[in-house]
């Protein structure tokens, strides 16, 4: 291999490193500057001269988030929405991703095109039938009505998402299960349900953080009695102006569940979506 070869492959490496670390500055500044912000005193966070380092870091802003308002009471409901928009969406995501994917029946084109459509349509523009709906079914200002909205908007990336998945795995290996004995159910079981692993953590981990960081809907159907961690951050903002160290505290305790999750499942997440991104 020529020299300039080589000089031309160590350059292009070099400049795909530099642009890699441009994106990561990009994309990582605003959570740095959150907490920067929270760890500073309130009169530094609206200084018009802001430093990149908190010259005097303090805790005050964390314990003023937590003595501001109910703290615990938006985070536990917004659990409570979080894992049940998980839970029921990768059930229900899986068994329609098996009978889209294995199973020809009429119309099955019209549903695969039906989920793709689904979700082009802007959240936004759905809020007003979404409210006047649940009014009727008298879930207004439930968490029960708030888990059926979100998995309108979650369960058709799952179903699509783990649709690439079974697709990916071979009917031979069920069929051979099933001539050893398995039924159709327990070879899904034992078989296709281990392969499937990487594909629902991954749907999981995002049904998760898009549940949890959901806001508009969750301010337009639920009462402040009845708020979520996301709309709890709104209590920072008075008549008198926005508290942004305290506010910036608080995202920074919104966002460690979310870190957390992330560092718990990231090899399996980034298994699963490059893994179910190959075929479909």
């Amino acid at each position: 291999m020529s020299a300039i070869a080589v000089s031309g492959r160590r350059r292009s490496r070099l400049g795909w490193n530099l642009l890699g670390l441009l994106v990561f500055v990009t994309a990582g500044f605003p959570v740095y500057w959150m907490l920067n912000t929270a760890f500073k005193p309130a009169k530094d966070a609206i200084d018009p001269d802001p430093s990149l380092l908190p010259t005097s870091p303090t805790l005050d802003n964390f314990h003023q988030a937590l003595n501001i308002a109910d703290f615990w009471g938006p985070v536990g409901r917004s659990l409570i929405v979080s894992l049940s928009v998980v839970g029921i969406g990768v059930v229900v995501g899986m068994l329609a991703a098996l009978a889209i994917s294995r199973f020809a029946f009429r119309g099955r084109k019209v549903v695969i095109v039906g989920i793709l459509a689904v979700q082009m349509v802007p959240l936004v523009a759905m809020i007003i039938p979404v409210f006047l709906l649940l009014n009727d079914l008298g879930q207004y200002d439930r968490l029960s009505g708030l888990i059926l909205t979100y998995l309108t908007f979650i369960l058709p990336f799952t179903v699509w998402t783990l649709r690439g998945f079974i697709v990916n795995i071979p009917k031979e290996l069920e069929e051979a299960a099933m001539v050893d004995g398995c039924s159709r159910t327990g070879a899904f079981i034992r078989v296709v349900f281990p392969l499937l692993a990487p594909g629902m953590v991954a749907t999981s981990v995002y049904g998760f953080i898009q549940s949890w960081n959901e806001y508009l809907y969750a301010l337009m159907l639920m009462s402040q009695e009845n708020q979520t961690a996301t709309v709890w951050l709104g209590n920072f903002t008075t008549k008198h102006g926005t508290e942004y160290a305290p506010m910036m505290a608080g995202s920074t305790l919104m966002a460690v569940p979310i870190v957390v999750l992330f560092l718990l499942v990231q090899r399996k997440m980034a298994a699963g979506l490059t893994a179910g991104a190959v075929k479909g």
